[in-house]
């Protein structure tokens, strides 16, 4: 990592990111438990920050970057936040709901057609009053143009939209996860834990890039990694990247993180985004009877997937270590659920 621009100094960095306004919706921090079942049957030291506990809108971490972002579309005076992703996507779920609850609208653009059914996320987004729109094409990127339409669209109507691009992955929204963590940080020191390594699900990119930025801002105190659920390592670690920079940007800072800095695995996105995998399934259901936790199937039970398998196969971790459990259950009952079939017991 390299250096540039006007302000180094953590201090300052915290506290710009203090002054940035935010719309109160969690309450943190949220809770730090250690895995002792899993790490017995793993020998491995593994605990759980679970994100999927905030208390706002079914949980999930995606809610830490709208906290910013909800309180500067209420600066600006938007009347409609515009987002988009797949049908079952959490972040426009947890963008709906945080909608409702600032009293403006929400309009969402999903990639592809309407689905044959109405459950899960997409369940949520729609009774919440959604105004939900499908771009008929199965590529994610359709989303990105369709947030530009709609956003066209409604300005010519005399609305004033507050666009958010896919999974809230935007400057802005990132730093939201830097927050979460110094909160880590401070939960490890209250508990006198020194976590040597941080794993989580990568897909838009700005969870990582805000831990990445966070955590340089705490002096490193531990190695950031992700399991991509969505697009090829490499693509994702560049996206990291950029987040990361336009973050550290907006404050101000002269940190520069370069595609080096950005550890992301691949090999565990099975045959898709958003797709079941056998390797995810055994995942979810070795935490559900080991630990009464439920991961889900798009995001964590991917990323835990990879974990446990770089931790039976190598190359091998070092520990203490920190899963973040960053929510998205509901997207575990849309769908028939044959992916689960082989592993329920009956």
């Amino acid at each position: 990592m390299v250096e540039k621009g006007k302000h180094n100094d953590a201090d300052d960095f915290w506290r710009r990111l203090q002054k940035l306004p935010r719309q109160p919706l969690l309450q943190e921090p949220t809770p730090l438990q250690p895995l002792r079942k899993l790490s017995d049957t793993m020998d491995a030291e593994i605990w759980c920050k679970r994100d999927d506990l905030i208390g706002f809108g079914l949980g999930g971490n995606k809610i830490r970057g709208l906290e910013l972002l909800a309180a500067d579309a209420l600066n600006r005076q938007s009347d409609v936040l515009v987002t988009g992703a797949g049908a079952q996507s959490n972040h426009v779920r947890a963008s709906a709901m945080t909608a409702c609850h600032i009293k403006l609208r929400c309009r969402a653009v999903f990639w592809g057609d309407p689905p044959s059914r109405i459950d899960g996320n997409f369940r949520i987004t729609r009774m919440l009053g959604a105004e939900v729109v499908f771009t008929g094409s199965t590529e994610r990127a359709s989303v990105d143009i369709g947030i530009v339409r709609q956003c066209d669209d409604l300005l010519r109507q005399g609305c004033h939209p507050y666009p958010i691009p896919r999974g809230g992955a935007c400057a802005l929204g990132a730093l939201g996860h830097a927050l979460a963590a110094r909160e880590l940080y401070w939960q490890c020191r209250d508990l006198g834990i020194a976590p040597k390594t941080i794993v989580l699900a990568t897909g838009s990119g700005g969870t990582h890039a805000g831990w990445l930025l966070g955590t340089q801002a705490l002096g490193n105190p531990w190695i950031i990694e992700s399991y991509t659920v969505s697009r090829e390592a490499e693509l994702v670690r560049h996206e990291i990247t950029r987040l990361a920079n336009e973050a550290s940007e907006l404050l101000e800072q002269r940190w520069h993180f370069n595609v080096d800095d950005v550890v992301v695995y691949g090999g565990f996105i099975g045959d898709g985004y958003g797709i079941p995998s056998a390797e995810a399934a055994t995942a979810i259901r070795l935490l559900g009877c080991t630990e009464g936790i439920l991961l889900d199937p798009t995001y964590t039970g991917k990323a835990m997937a990879g974990l446990l398998d770089r931790i039976r196969h190598g190359p091998g971790c070092d520990y203490p270590l920190v899963f973040i459990h960053s929510g998205g259950e509901p997207a575990f009952f849309a769908g028939d659920g044959d992916w689960l079939e082989p592993y329920l017991c009956i």
